[in-house]
């Protein structure tokens, strides 16, 4: 078993698998096979994107998470929002629920501080700026803020690592932010944690293992739709307990239109400086990097990538419908631009950032290609050579019922010992044709490959031929 590059927080659950192969069709990276009737995942190829979770139509991918009671092993026990997070709530009780109801759910549950992380984006989007002037000659420069896209290139387009920007996701910002500010009012380091509610699977996993440092400022991580739920039904319980007029205005609810719309495509791109691009949808990136790789020459500055369709909206955590969250954000957005002309926030303490700031950046993003065939560089050619020589004999159908994705994908499992070439149905015909292959034999690659209840109906079968 090869040994994981990264933490995955996609893990399959083989009980309710069925087989069917809606995930292995859907990987971009091709990191699932079917083995035994059971979706099987090649780890160094998954990015933790999340589109296995939704195309899978038994439930039988689970994102995890750590256990909630953690939180209460801290003095300080800050909760890192996104903003989306507070958009889920605009359609659920047939009112407008404001931030200040929810913070005062989150204290309920046992948090001590609540803050949202794209508070901290005006001014990070200016070191953002000004990091894409200093790199001018890269083109184009690529966001990190996906870890989703940056796990993507790292695997299947590692000759694009040198373009990533290297500086850090908003929640790690976020979190340096609040830790410094709580150490500054009197707390000891080991009494604060830091948990961040994740709107997808990616972030669980660049927060366990991230990518460019090594360690994460936030100590735990909660996923969105169990505390989206938990937070849901303290409100309906509260039973028309709404929050004065006073409160709803509460200063810490602002966060600016830039920062509420910065999850969203085009909220990084808008202010890019030079020509820039938004692409979001993981499949939608993919089929993009691959032309960009073919391109010496590329006139895009800056690119923004958003692995999930609409941002963060459409994060697989999320609950409701990503298109009515974007535009709760927009709408929120909105109300805060008068609220931003007015003066009325409090706004980011400057000497807290100041103090800070010379830590946004992180190391060099590392290629971790998903075609690296062997450590030793004359057995990867041989192995390159045997891919080649197998997809002469394969029919470049992409069918699958090999259990592997595409013809490629198959071969390249040939070279690496996990498959055999007798597993191709079409030259299990052929070769049955010629007399050098039963059918009892081919019956028998089948079951490895789907399952032994494949044919269960088999008998079902020979009575409806027996009909006609």
């Amino acid at each position: 078993m090869e040994e994981p590059f990264f933490y995955h927080a996609l893990h399959i659950d083989t009980l309710r698998c069925i087989g069917c192969s809606h995930c292995m069709r859907s990987c971009v990276t091709e990191a699932i096979r079917i083995s035994n009737g059971k979706a099987k995942l090649y780890p160094n190829r998954c990015i933790d994107c999340g589109h296995c979770y939704i195309v899978c139509p038994m439930t039988a991918i689970d994102v995890a998470q750590d256990d909630f009671n953690t939180i209460f092993q801290y003095d300080y026990r800050v909760v890192l929002l996104p903003a989306v997070f507070m958009a889920q709530f605009s359609d659920q009780l047939k009112r407008d629920i404001s931030p200040s109801e929810i913070r005062e759910s989150l204290m309920s549950l046992g948090f001590t501080h609540v803050f949202e992380i794209e508070q901290v984006v005006d001014l990070l989007a200016e070191e953002q700026i000004a990091y894409v002037k200093e790199h001018a000659d890269i083109k184009p420069l690529i966001s990190t803020f996906c870890p989703a896209v940056v796990r993507l290139i790292q695997v299947k387009f590692p000759a694009l690592t040198g373009n990533m920007m290297l500086l850090k996701q908003p929640s790690e910002v976020a979190a340096m932010y609040y830790k410094q500010k709580l150490l500054r009012e009197g707390a000891a380091e080991n009494e604060i944690g830091l948990f961040y509610v994740t709107p997808c699977a990616a972030k669980i996993a660049a927060i366990k293992t991230p990518v460019g440092e090594e360690k994460s400022e936030i100590q735990g991580v909660i996923n969105m739709d169990f505390l989206f739920n938990r937070i849901l039904k303290d409100i309906k319980n509260r039973k028309g307990k709404l929050p004065t007029e006073e409160n709803r205005a509460d200063p810490r609810d602002y966060i600016s239109p830039k920062g509420l719309l910065w999850s969203l495509p085009e909220g990084e791109s808008r202010y890019a400086v030079g020509r820039s691009l938004s692409i979001d949808g993981i499949e939608h990136i993919s089929d993009y990097l691959e032309k960009l790789e073919d391109i010496e020459d590329s006139n895009v500055d800056f690119l923004e990538l958003k692995g999930c369709a609409k941002g963060c909206s459409g994060g697989v955590l999320v609950r409701g419908l990503r298109f009515l969250i974007a535009e709760e954000m927009r709408n929120r957005a909105f109300l805060s631009a008068s609220m931003q002309a007015q003066n009325t926030h409090p706004g980011l303490d400057k000497e807290i950032w100041e103090s800070i700031k010379n830590r946004l950046t992180t190391n060099k993003v590392l290629p971790r290609s998903m075609m690296k065939l062997d450590k030793d560089l004359q057995v990867a050619m041989q192995k390159m050579e045997h891919i080649r020589e197998t997809l002469r004999l394969l029919p470049q159908k992409d069918c699958g019922v090999c259990g592997a994705p595409s013809c490629l994908a198959f071969a390249e499992d040939i070279a690496n010992d996990r498959a055999e070439l007798k597993n191709c149905v079409f030259l299990q015909t052929y070769l049955e044709e010629k007399g050098n292959m039963q059918a009892e034999e081919r019956v028998d690659i089948f079951k490895t490959i789907w399952g032994e209840d494949i044919f269960k109906n088999e008998k079902d079968f020979s009575i409806k031929k027996n009909k006609h």
